[in-house]
């Protein structure tokens, strides 16, 4: 191998290994916070989950959406072990049938392919918050 390959190996590392570690924790983020596109990768995402899923069923001309939606996902962010679904009504007609989503938003939580609590409408922080500390893995004393 020439030297001037050596060097442009070395130097692309230098560059690329810490971009490489710092977007590892920035994918992860991504992961957690997903838009369910049909009921395939909503059976993969959610009901399969290992993570608890907290379920956003919401619509683009929705205005309660709009404001849930963002702090949901603020709220959610920092928790390492729940993931947070979004589900568009208007692309998704099946599951809406399946959850018998009758309004939006409507929020559903799921762990272990279960549904263990759900709420419909636009609720404040504090519900929200209730609602993640549900499917916080429980401490071991």
């Amino acid at each position: 191998m020439s030297m001037a390959k050596i060097l442009a190996r070395q130097i692309s590392r230098s560059i690329i290994m810490p971009f490489a570690a710092q977007s590892f924790s920035n994918t992860r983020m991504l992961e957690k916070i997903f838009v369910i596109k049909n009921n395939d990768e909503f059976m993969d995402k959610v009901m399969s989950s290992s993570n608890p899923v907290i379920v956003n069923f919401h619509a683009e001309w929705c205005e309660p959406c709009k404001i849930l939606t963002p702090k949901m996902k603020e709220l959610i962010e920092p928790q390492e072990h729940i993931d947070l679904a979004i589900v568009d009504v208007e692309n998704n007609a099946e599951l809406v049938h399946t959850f018998e989503v009758k309004a939006v938003p409507a929020v559903l939580a799921v762990r272990n392919g279960l549904i263990v609590d759900k709420f419909i409408g636009l609720v404040d922080a504090n519900m929200i918050e209730n609602l993640i500390n549900k499917l916080l893995p429980e401490k071991k004393e």
